[in-house]
């Protein structure tokens, strides 16, 4: 009885590293905080430190189904990336376009009332923001809707 058991364990533990082993590695994270509220999400594409093509990237710009999150423009906005993102410089794009410059730190923040702003681009209530790994080459995309609360 106590070897069927051992066996039934044994057969159980290869069977989850065969499955552990299967799964591709997560992407680094970035994640974007409004006052209490935050989102995060891995890679909309790349992240796995491999140049992303012109034409992948614009498609991905393009990618509508991305994480939103609410913004008072009397907010401040924050973001934060995962420190293997911080490595290779990073850089927050809004509608496309560099809103800052490149950045080796984990953590940047940013006036709400900016991607509302039509002298930086800004159109209507909602802003595709996103952050771009890699200084010379693009390796990764992260991309969050931001959307101009009603309060």
């Amino acid at each position: 009885m106590r070897r069927r058991r051992a066996v039934a364990a044994a057969g159980a533990v290869s069977a989850g590293l065969l499955v552990l082993a299967a799964c591709d590695k997560p992407t680094p994270m970035a994640t974007i905080t409004v006052g209490s509220d935050s989102v995060s999400s891995e890679a909309t594409c790349g992240g796995e430190g491999e140049a992303i093509k012109a034409a992948d990237l614009n498609k991905c710009l393009q990618d509508k189904g991305i994480d939103e999150i609410s913004v008072d423009p009397t907010e401040t906005v924050r973001f934060g990336v995962d420190p293997d993102i911080a490595d290779k410089g990073w850089t927050i794009l809004m509608n496309g376009q560099p809103l800052v410059e490149s950045s080796k730190k984990t953590y940047q923040a940013i006036p709400g009332s900016v991607f509302f702003n039509a002298q930086y681009g800004a159109q209507g209530n909602s802003t595709l923001v996103s952050i771009k790994e890699g200084e010379s080459e693009t390796t990764g995309l992260w991309s969050f809707r931001l959307k101009k609360s009603d309060d």
